[in-house]
């Protein structure tokens, strides 16, 4: 009985540990049509990316133009203090894997396909970023 327990709690202990050395997965909702909002978005993502996170971003509403070929001077303009732009800085977190979408009812509102988008960047399937979401060790920036 004894050997059993120790192996039960060895077992646990390994769980743990697997658990420990999964890297953390962070969503990030981008919605807001300030650019210093947006930028600031793009400024704490592109940090946890650089600290282990695996990064997924949804852009709605207004900043879905983030995602935008022809996008609007308010996200390409750089901001203080290191002259970025917030698509600027979404596209250097793109370059490290991580997937950005506009959420589903974006380009139908804005009358547009997907040819308007960005490389890389599709419509997000409603249905996988709910399960997104409720993945247990999601953690959700909401701007």
């Amino acid at each position: 009985m004894r050997r059993f327990a120790f192996a039960a709690l060895a077992l646990v202990g390994l769980a743990g540990a697997a658990q420990a050395q999964e890297a953390p997965e962070l969503v990030t909702v981008l919605a807001s049509g300030d650019a210093q909002t947006q930028l600031m978005g793009m400024v704490l993502t592109m940090q946890a990316v650089q600290q282990g996170a695996e990064a997924h971003i949804l852009l709605c509403g207004p900043a879905g133009d983030l995602a935008l070929n022809d996008a609007p001077a308010s996200v390409t303009a750089p901001q203080e203090p290191q002259g970025m732009s917030p698509q600027g800085l979404m596209q250097k977190i793109m370059e490290t894997g991580t997937q950005v979408e506009v959420c589903a009812i974006y380009l139908p509102n804005k009358g547009a396909g997907p040819e308007v988008l960005l490389d890389g960047i599709t419509p997000a399937d409603p249905a996988a970023m709910a399960a997104r979401l409720l993945t247990p060790n999601a953690r959700i920036l909401s701007f």
